[in-house]
C-alpha cells in the first residue's frame, strides 16, 4: 500500500510542478516567459505539459464531486442535497438553471472549461509535430507514450462534451484567440467515431498496463474503454431509436437518430475487446475478490455493522490491487477527509449533505428462499417475507445495500468509535434536525468508517470505470442484438458472488425483457454514487418513456396529498416509483407496539413519504445548455433543443 500512496504522491507533485513552469506558454503570457520552440524542443517540458493536462482533465470529471463539493447524485433519483454551497442540486431540481445561469462555482467540467482543456491536448499534439520534439533519452518510447496519452485525454474530454450536451464541435486542431469563432455541431455519431479514433491513435502508442512510476496514466485498457463507452452511448435510446421513447426535441442532426441494431453490435466489440484485453499473456482486468465472505471488519478492524459489512465491499475503492486491476480509467485523490465530515451523520459531527432517497433503496435485491436475488417490487416479495414495515431485515438484501446505505436501525459506529445503532426517529440523526438527513437514509459508500476527524485520508474512489461497466455493456448489448444466453447469465452473475450477492433467478437465461431489466438494475446498484446515474437516467431517455409516464399517472391518482400518493401507490401497485425525475421519496419511522424494527428500546415501523416534488422538462431538461457567452461568440452555434 505504500508504494500505491508513493506514486499517487508523485503524479500529484509532478502536477503542481507543471502548473508553474510550461503553462505559462500554454496560457498565452507575456513574451518573457518560455518560448513555444523552447518548450517543444524538450521533453521534459513536454512531460510537464501532458501531466498538467491530466490535472486538468481530472478537473474536468471528478467523479466524487462532479459540482464542486457535491456528487451528481443529488440531481436525479439517488440522492437529495442539502442547501450548502449555494444550495447547487437544489436549484437544479427546481429548474433554476439557463443559458445564463449554471448552478456552478466554476466552468471545469462544463462547455468552456472543458474545451480549454481540450485546447492544451491540441497545442500539445501540434507542438510536438512542429518542433519535432526529442524523445526521453533515459526511457526511450516514452515521448510516444506521451502523445498517446493525449489522444486519449482529447476523446475522453469530447466524450464529456457528448455527455451532458450532446451534438458538439469536435476540436481537433489549434484554436487561437483571434481566430474566427465559426465552429458547427456535429451530430453524436460523428463525434463518436473521432473519439475512437482518438482512441485508436493511443492503442497505437500505449502498453497494455502502465506499471512502476507510470501507474495510473492511461493505457491500452483506457483506450479500449473509451470505446466500449462511446459506442454503448451511441447504441442507447438518446441517439438510437429516440422517438420510439417519446422523445420530440429537434436536435440538428435528429434524422441520423433512428434506431439501428449495428450500433448495438458495434458496442459488443468494443466491451468484449475490454474484457479481451491481455497484458503479459493474462487478462488485463479481473474483479476485486479480495477479502472472504466471514470478513465484516472495517479500516479500524472492528466489526461494528453487526456482520452486515463485508471487508470486500468497502476495501474495493481503497485497495492498490483494485485499482491495478479492476480500474479501467480513474483518477487520483478525487477528495480528502474533510469528504467524511460532509456527509457524515450528525451523530458523527457530520453534515449529511447528499442522502440516498427512497428511489435508490427500492432498486437492492432481496435473496429469496430458492437462493436467487429478486427486486422487492416482485411478484412474490411479500410470500418470500418482504415487508415495507421492516424493509431492512424482513429479508436479507444485497449485501451492497448495507455497505451503501445507513438507515434507522442500521449498525454503525458513534463519535467515539463505539457499536451503536442508527437512530432517525430521536436525537441528532433525527429526520429533519439540524444538518440530519430529510429521506430518513444516510450515505455509507466510501467510507472509511474507523476515521473520526483525526489524521489524514486520500480518497480516488471511485473509479470513472471499471471492469462492472464493460461486462454490462458487453450483456446488454448482446441482449439487445438477439436474446440472453448462459454466457451473459454468468457474466452478469461473477459481479453479483463478488458481493456475495445471490445470481438471478435462471428465468433472465431465456426471457429478454427480464434481462435487460437485471442488467440496469446492477448498473444502477453497483455504480450507486458513482457519477453515472445522472446521465444514464436520459440516455435511456426513462423521464419520456410510456411506461414510466404511466406510473407518474398511476401516483398522482393514488391519493390527494404528495404523502397519501407515495404510501398509497406503493400498496396498490407494489413497483417501482416512476423514473420521470419528477419526485423523490423517503422513509421515516413511525413508533409501533407492533413494529419489528427496535431502537432506542421502542418499537418502529417505516412509513414512506414524499421528501418532495421536482421539475424534469422534456426535452429540455434532457441537455445542459449551452451559455449564451459562447452562442453570441460563435453565431453558427445552435442552442440545444428546449433552452
Amino acid at each position: 500500500m505504500k508504494s500505491f500512496k508513493y506514486i499517487l504522491i508523485c503524479l500529484i507533485a509532478l502536477m503542481l510542478v507543471s502548473l508553474t513552469a510550461c503553462s505559462e506558454y500554454l496560457d498565452k503570457q507575456p513574451d518573457d516567459q518560455i518560448s513555444e520552440a523552447k518548450t517543444f524542443e524538450s521533453y521534459n517540458r513536454v512531460n510537464q505539459l501532458v501531466t498538467d493536462l491530466y490535472l486538468r482533465s481530472k478537473r474536468c470529471n471528478a467523479p466524487l464531486t462532479w459540482l464542486s463539493h457535491f456528487s451528481s447524485a443529488g440531481l436525479t433519483d439517488e440522492a437529495e442535497g442539502t442547501n450548502v454551497e449555494g444550495n447547487l442540486t437544489n436549484r437544479y431540481n427546481t429548474g433554476d438553471w439557463s443559458p445564463t445561469t449554471i448552478p456552478q462555482p466554476n466552468d471545469d467540467m462544463f462547455w468552456k472549461g472543458i474545451y480549454n482543456t481540450i485546447r492544451r491536448a491540441n497545442v500539445i499534439l501540434a507542438g510536438i509535430e512542429k518542433y519535432k520534439t526529442p524523445d526521453d533519452p533515459i526511457n526511450p518510447g516514452d515521448l510516444q507514450k506521451r502523445i498517446g496519452e493525449v489522444y486519449f485525454l482529447r476523446g475522453y474530454l469530447h466524450y464529456l462534451l457528448v455527455r451532458i450536451y450532446g451534438e458538439i464541435p469536435y476540436m481537433d486542431y489549434v484554436v487561437d484567440v483571434d481566430d474566427p469563432m465559426d465552429f458547427q455541431k456535429e451530430s453524436v455519431h460523428s463525434v463518436i467515431e473521432k473519439i475512437v479514433a482518438d482512441a485508436n491513435e493511443g492503442i497505437k502508442r500505449l502498453p497494455p498496463r502502465q506499471t512502476g512510476i507510470h501507474f495510473a496514466r492511461v493505457d491500452q485498457g483506457a483506450c479500449l474503454g473509451l470505446i466500449a463507452i462511446s459506442r454503448w452511448v451511441a447504441a442507447l435510446p438518446l441517439y438510437n431509436g429516440a422517438a420510439n421513447y417519446g422523445y420530440t426535441g429537434q436536435r440538428q442532426f435528429e434524422s441520423e437518430y433512428a434506431y439501428d441494431v449495428k450500433r448495438w453490435e458495434a458496442a459488443r466489440d468494443a466491451a468484449k475487446a475490454v474484457l479481451d484485453l491481455k497484458a503479459d499473456g493474462v487478462p488485463r482486468y479481473s474483479l476485486y475478490t479480495k477479502e472472504s465472505d466471514t470478513d465484516f471488519t472495517d479500516s479500524g478492524n472492528q466489526n461494528t455493522s453487526n456482520s452486515t459489512v463485508y471487508r470486500r465491499l468497502w476495501r474495493m475503492y481503497y485497495d492498490e490491487e483494485a485499482f491495478k486491476n479492476e480500474a479501467v480509467w480513474f483518477v487520483t485523490k478525487d477528495k480528502y477527509e474533510g469528504w467524511f465530515g460532509d456527509v457524515y451523520p450528525p451523530s458523527r459531527k457530520g453534515s449529511s449533505r447528499q442522502q440516498p432517497v427512497q428511489e435508490q433503496v427500492d432498486e437492492y435485491e432481496y435473496i429469496g428462499p430458492d437462493g436467487y436475488g429478486y427486486p422487492i417490487y416482485a411478484n412474490r416479495a411479500i410470500s418470500d417475507g418482504y415487508d415495507d414495515g421492516n424493509p431492512y431485515f424482513s429479508v436479507k438484501r444485497d449485501p451492497r445495500f448495507y455497505r451503501d446505505i445507513i438507515f434507522h436501525g442500521a449498525a454503525f459506529r458513534d463519535g467515539d468509535n463505539n457499536p451503536s445503532t442508527t437512530n432517525t426517529a430521536e436525537g441528532a440523526d433525527k429526520i429533519g434536525e439540524n444538518n440530519a438527513t430529510t429521506t430518513g437514509y444516510y450515505l455509507r459508500k466510501y467510507f472509511q468508517e474507523a476515521w473520526n476527524r483525526v489524521g489524514s485520508v486520500s480518497i480516488s474512489a471511485p473509479p470513472i470505470w471499471r471492469l462492472p461497466e464493460f461486462i454490462y455493456i458487453y450483456a446488454e448489448a448482446v441482449n439487445e442484438i438477439s436474446s440472453p444466453n448462459q454466457e451473459i447469465y454468468d457474466l452478469v452473475n461473477t459481479v453479483r458472488a463478488r458481493a456475495f450477492m445471490a445470481p438471478m433467478p435462471p428465468e433472465c437465461k431465456t426471457n429478454k425483457e427480464l434481462m435487460r431489466e437485471y442488467i440496469k438494475r446492477e448498473r444502477r446498484v453497483e455504480f450507486f454514487y458513482e457519477n453515472k446515474r445522472t446521465f444514464e437516467t436520459r440516455f435511456y431517455l426513462e423521464p419520456t418513456t410510456q411506461s414510466e409516464l404511466d406510473k407518474e399517472k398511476q401516483w398522482l391518482a393514488a391519493g390527494s396529498t404528495n404523502n397519501e400518493r407515495s404510501k398509497k401507490y406503493w400498496e396498490l401497485y407494489h413497483q417501482p416509483y416512476p423514473k420521470c425525475q419528477r419526485m423523490i421519496n423517503g422513509m421515516i419511522p413511525v413508533e409501533d407496539t407492533n413494529g419489528k424494527i427496535e431502537v432506542g428500546g421502542k418499537k418502529y415501523r417505516m412509513e414512506r413519504f414524499c421528501k418532495e416534488i421536482r421539475i424534469f422538462e422534456a426535452p429540455k431538461h434532457y441537455y445542459w445548455p449551452i451559455m449564451q457567452s459562447e452562442l453570441q461568440r460563435d453565431l453558427n452555434l445552435v442552442q440545444n433543443p428546449g433552452w
